[in-house]
This record gives C-alpha cells, sequence and structure tokens, in this order.
C-alpha cells in the first residue's frame, strides 16, 4: 500500500501538462502537505507513475476512459462506506461486492469449460502410440485461512 493514490498521481500529471488544477487546489483535495508531495518524488514507483500519466495525456489526450477510471478510483470510497452501512439494504451490500470482486479481476472465468469444471489444469502425454487408457485425476484448492 502506498502513501499516495492513484488519482493524486493523476492530478499531478494533469497539473504538470497545464491541464489540471493548481499544486494548491490538489494539496487540499488530497489533505496533504507541500512536504508530502517532496517526500513522494523521492518514491520512483510514483515519479513512474505520473511519467506514464504524462505520456497518455500527451499522446492520447486526456481520453473518457482516463476520465472514467479516476472516477472508479474516487467511488471505490464511496462503496466501501455503502458496503459497511447499516443502513444499507443486504441486496445492495450484495451488489457492491458482486461488482468490486468482478471490477478486481477476481471473478471466476468460464472459458470454454465444459459444466462440471470448476477450472484447473489437465496434462495429456502421449506414450508413443502405446494403447493405454485415459486416467482423469481430480484435483481441487484449498483456500488459505487466516
Amino acid at each position: 500500500m502506498t502513501p499516495w493514490s492513484d488519482r493524486l498521481a493523476f492530478d499531478i500529471a494533469l497539473m504538470l501538462e497545464s491541464s489540471g488544477e493548481d499544486l494548491d487546489e490538489i494539496l487540499a483535495r488530497h489533505k496533504i502537505t507541500a512536504d508530502d508531495i517532496l517526500v513522494f518524488n523521492q518514491d520512483p514507483v510514483f515519479l513512474r507513475k505520473v511519467e506514464q500519466l504524462r505520456t497518455e495525456i500527451r499522446d492520447k489526450g486526456l481520453s473518457f476512459k482516463m476520465k472514467a477510471k479516476a472516477q472508479a478510483e474516487e467511488l471505490l470510497a464511496t462503496s466501501w462506506q455503502l458496503i459497511h452501512s447499516v443502513d444499507v439494504s443486504p441486496a445492495v451490500k450484495a451488489d457492491l461486492i458482486k461488482s468490486t470482486v468482478k471490477w478486481a479481476g477476481y471473478e471466476q472465468k468460464e472459458l470454454g469449460m465444459g459444466a462440471g469444471d470448476g477450472g484447473g489444469v489437465r496434462i495429456t502425454i502421449n506414450l508413443g502410440g502405446q494403447e493405454h487408457s485415459a486416467k482423469v485425476i481430480e484435483g481441487g484448492y484449498a483456500e488459505e485461512v487466516d
């Protein structure tokens, strides 16, 4: 977990490309100080992220997709609050949780598997023309428990 968000890197990239808010507005929005920015500027990951975003802004312009990504990042905080609120119905919470799992890429995909297949690996070994019946070994995975 980094002390800075992708949204902050995005806002800094916009500012550096003369397309966004000024530094004082960015500091206020993200509730950080100029000293924090100096620390982030020592982080090579932050610098790479800002440079990557600057390149995208310069080469592709400020696309709808980039704006949507920035909004989605911000809306995750709202989703988190709704999921943990006692005032929100269980059905809404379930939908938000399912959506978050899907967006994160943790949803199990059905990539042409049979109806009963739960995924896994299938290995076929050709023993040079010998006649042998196929042997199927079923396996699964164990979930890690804290």
